[in-house]
């Protein structure tokens, strides 16, 4: 069986759905309304060091919310500076807003992404986040409604996505929006 990881999904398997958002506020507020999820967690200007699209230095601005219900985490992400070409606007201009990609877990993130470029999906994006983890975006968009990202499952990477599944299981409805440093 495949290991389990802290807030419920299989190491590889789909661990997140993401969305993007013209207002990232808003949207909470509209989700939280109808789908009753929360507590919210929300970065502002999200890190994301060593940032490349399409294999070249990119310097796109985002805010991420993040909540859960059940195993499932649900991310939205509003880019701050859309005149910055990047894997959101490029998703925008096709479809509009909406489902963006599948955030599939990892422990071997080189061999998963040499899996899909092997599969014939280019990396669209690369990153690494700010408690040291590496994220790619593979462009699967020509096979399934979106992207997968592959985001690399470390103890911290763990931890925070257990975190916040932990508060989601606990939420007494106050709260509903937590701000996080970036």
């Amino acid at each position: 069986m495949d290991q389990i990881l802290d807030f419920g999904q299989p190491m590889g398997g789909i661990m997140q759905m993401a969305y993007i958002v013209p207002d990232i506020r808003q949207a909470i507020e509209q989700y939280r309304a109808r789908l009753k999820t929360g507590p919210w967690f929300v970065i502002d200007h999200f890190p994301l060091f060593e940032a490349q699209y399409r294999g070249r230095p990119s310097e796109f601005d985002v805010s991420l919310a993040l909540t859960y219900s059940g195993s499932m985490c649900v991310e939205l992400i509003q880019q701050n500076n859309w005149e910055t070409p990047s894997v959101y606007t490029e998703v925008q201009a096709k479809r509009g807003w909406g489902f963006h990609h599948f955030g599939v877990s990892c422990r071997d993130f080189d061999a998963d992404v040499a899996h899909y470029k092997a599969l014939g999906h280019e990396m669209a994006l690369y990153g690494v986040a700010g408690v040291g983890a590496r994220a790619a975006y593979m462009d699967t968009s020509d096979a399934l409604p979106g992207m997968i990202e592959l985001i690399e499952m470390t103890d911290k990477t763990e931890a925070f996505f257990t975190m916040m599944k932990t508060a989601a299981e606990n939420w007494d409805g106050s709260d509903p929006v937590r701000v996080l440093g970036a």
